[in-house]
This record gives structure tokens, sequence and C-alpha cells, in this order.
């Protein structure tokens, strides 16, 4: 079938021809347009707008394309998109009747109801995809309730935590990911078949029953909006690039912590390469390419959202420049997530080291100063004074934090507040134990192991919804 030949005299130049088809990238949505073509010839039957005997043999042509697949098209560049490379298969194979199956529809709204079909199934695999990176934290967090490290700001050693406390930081974010991209899923879940080229048809189309048959949540209410919105797939892809954005943290940690200096982590040799010239390398090449992947996350964000910006309503060509974008993030971001769920699952914490770390650069101060709060009524200001007068002198006289005793502290105090502390050595000695500060920081949140095995339970439970919702 040409489509020009009603209309326009000649062809397009094979360049031209080459520059504005979609077929190539086409072929993802095949699936799906032979859904919406069955679902609403279907329709078309039921409202008596077409004969039943040519509905059905478009329906048991199309059920045929499904089993043969997309191999039995006709790739030829001419017929511009994969919606008319379709109908030309149900025309050759059932002839002229075939074009029954337009009736009341565009390839305008076809498209975007394809579009939104197969993105709300992608998003559905890599939602499943997340729930499992979830799992996987939870397995390792439960393993490491008492595994003690130092915790960052600014990467200058902050405060004891634990690593099971960190993973589950991890853990928290990749679940606003889920959430993200969960709610973005409701807007993806609307249908726009029926809106046709822009404002709908004259034919008596029943549009609730085409969006019921084809499993949607809703249908969109007005036409020109159906076939020009395209801001589902700009949301779908910031909640992609969002998740990237944390999964990248995640590489650039694991990076950072494998180096010697940390010695915290071993990645394991399946997630790691060596160098050409240095055989004693072992370089963290996965998380670097993971880290590296999320700017063409972030660039095909912006290139989605320059096509978008300004564009008049309703359908415009440019919006088809739209879809590989989506393709490619979709891809990329799923991609990025399995493999960082993979290599951090495979990872061996260092818990010595950890340890060593947690008690080497007064990652215990603040709760000397809290200690000071608690037990002698002092303003939290003047306390912090003190804890950083002691560590100033400390540093200054080779003092080592677990060095620190009552003494030392009286004589800061002093100078600091006029009189002496007066703390008892055993308190102190407490206040400077790692082990017993992350026991002391059991607020929810927190990562004492009962706090933590709190927030794996609201993990876990989140997770059942999820998966029987």
């Amino acid at each position: 079938m040409n489509l020009r030949s009603g209309r326009l005299k000649g062809k397009m130049t094979a360049d031209a021809v080459s520059f504005t088809s979609s077929l190539e990238f086409d072929k993802r949505i095949f699936n799906a347009d032979i859904k919406c073509n069955i679902a609403h010839t279907t329709m078309l039957k039921e409202q008596g707008i077409i004969p039943s005997e040519d509905a059905d043999k478009i329906v048991e042509a199309l059920q045929a394309l499904e089993v043969e697949g997309i191999n039995a098209l006709e790739w030829d560049m001419s017929v511009e998109d994969i919606h008319m490379a379709l109908e030309n298969y149900v025309t050759n194979r059932i002839g002229e009747v075939a074009g029954f199956m337009h009736t009341g529809k565009s390839r305008n709204d076809q498209v975007a109801t394809d579009l939104r079909l197969v993105l709300k199934e992608e998003i559905e695999i890599i939602e499943e995809d997340i729930l499992k990176f979830l799992d996987t934290l939870i397995e390792m967090a439960s393993i490491h309730t008492e595994t003690i490290m130092v915790g960052y700001t600014h990467l200058q050693h902050a405060q004891p935590t634990t690593f099971a406390h960190h993973l589950l930081a991890y853990a928290n974010e990749v679940k606003r990911d889920y959430e993200r991209l969960n709610d973005a899923k409701k807007r993806v879940d609307l249908c726009p078949l029926g809106s046709a080229a822009m404002t709908g048809t004259g034919f008596n189309i029943d549009r609730e029953r085409t969006a019921e048959l084809l499993g949607f949540g809703g249908v969109m209410e007005n036409s020109m909006d159906g076939v020009s919105s395209r801001d589902f797939m700009a949301e779908t892809v910031f909640a992609l690039a969002m998740m990237a954005s944390n999964l990248s943290k995640i590489s650039e940690e694991l990076i950072v912590w494998s180096s010697y200096e940390f010695r915290l982590v071993e990645i394991s040799d399946e997630y790691s390469s060596t160098s050409s010239i240095m055989p004693q390398k072992k370089n963290p090449d996965v998380a670097e390419i993971s880290r590296g992947k999320t700017a063409v996350l972030y660039g095909e964000l912006m290139t989605i959202m320059s096509i978008l910006k300004a564009l008049p309503h309703s359908y415009n060509r440019d919006l088809q420049e739209i879809t590989p974008h989506l393709w490619n993030a979709v891809d990329i971001g799923r991609s990025m997530l399995n493999i960082t769920c993979s290599m951090l699952g495979s990872i061996e914490f260092n818990s010595e080291r950890g340890l060593e770390l947690a008690l080497a650069n007064f990652s215990t101060a603040t709760e000397l100063a809290d200690l000071m709060v608690r037990e002698k009524k002092l303003p939290f200001r003047i306390a912090h004074q003190i804890v950083g007068r002691t560590v100033t002198k400390a540093i200054d006289n080779h003092i080592k934090p677990d060095e620190i005793d009552a003494k030392f502290l009286d004589e800061v105090a002093i100078e600091i507040n006029g009189e002496k502390l007066g703390l008892d050595q055993k308190t102190v000695e407490k206040a400077l134990n790692p082990v017993e500060i992350i026991k002391a920081r059991d607020v929810l949140g927190g990562p004492s192991p009962t706090a933590v095995k709190k927030s794996i339970s609201s993990l876990k439970n989140f997770i059942e919804l999820q998966r029987n919702h």
C-alpha cells in the first residue's frame, strides 16, 4: 500500500525516506502494535462499526503475525513505520478489507498507545529488579548489623556506624527510586487510543472498552493531549536518571573503598580488570563504567526535554525523535541496576579495617560531647568547644583517641569553662568505644543493631506489599 499516492505526487528521495523513517526503533513496539490493532478492531466489531466477518479476518491475520514474529514484515524503508508495515501484512493476507482496522484511529494515537503499553511493561520489569536489589541489600545488612566502620561527611571521618547501617542508606535510596517509577507508571497507564489524529472521531467508538482490552488503568480525557503528550516519557527517564545517580554513588564508594588507602572492601574479580602494563593492578572497571553511564542517562533526559520544549499542539513529527532516547535510557538504567546489584553482592567487607578506622581519628568525639551534656548538664556548644580543643591538643601531643582520659578532659575544661568536668573514667572510656556508641544510637533510623533490624523489617514489609499488590 502506498500511503502517499492519494495526496502526494511522486516518491520521497531515498535520503528523505531514510532520514524520516522510524522503522529501526519501531521494532520495540511490534507486539504492542498488534495488541493495539486487535483491541481496536474488537471494539469496532462490538460497536457494529465494521462488519463482524471482516473484523474476525483482521484479528486472525494479526494473531498469525504475532505467531510468525516481526521478521514476517516487509522492512521496506518507503513503508515509513511499523504501523504501515503491519497494515500491509494484513492487507497482503486478507485483501483490502484490512483497511477497516484503521477506522476511527490514526497513527498518532496508535503510536502513543503502543509506547505506553511497552513502557508500562518495561517499568514493571525494572520495579521487580529494584525489589531484587532490595532483597540483596537486606540480606547483606542482616549479616553486618555489628560490623563497625566509620561514617563520613565531606569524605572525612565523622562518626562510628555499621556496614549494615550504610547498606540501608542505599536501600532507602533505591526504595525511593522504586516509588518514583511506580508513581510515574500511573501517568503511563492511561490510554490515548481513540484520540485519532487530534480531535477524536465521529464513529461511535467505545474508548473505555479498548482501554480495558489493553489493560490500561484509565483513558486520557483530551484527544489533543492524548496524541501529543510525551511528558510520561520525560518523567520516567527522570526517575531512571535519579536511580542512576544513586547507583553511581554506590559505585563511587566501592571504587574509593577498594583502594589501598581505604582497604574496606574487596570487589570480586568477576567485576574487575587488570592493567595491560602493570600486572599488580586490580581495577574496579565495572563500577567505573556504571558511574560513567549515569551521564548518558542525564543526557537522554536533557535531549527529551529539549525536543519537547515549545512544540505546538498537537502532534509533531519531532516526537518520533524522543523514542530512541527513551529506550536507551530504559536499557542503560536497567543494566546499571542489575550490574550494581551483582557487583555489590560480590564484595567482601574488611571488618578489621572498618573497626581500625572507626578507632583511628576521633570519630567518637560527638559522643564525648553528648556525654558532657547528659552527665554534667553543659550546654552543647560548651561541650563542643571542650571536645574540639581536646582533639586539637591530642593531635598536637600525638595522643591517640583511646588514650584520652578524664584527667585530660578536666585540663581542657578548665581552659574553656574555668572548672573541671569530674567525669568518671569508665564513663569516658565507654563514650570513646565505637561499639557502645553504636548501641546507644537506638533511635528510629539509627545504626544500633536493634534499630537496624527494625529498618530491615520495615523494608521487608514494603517489598512484600509491592509484590502482593
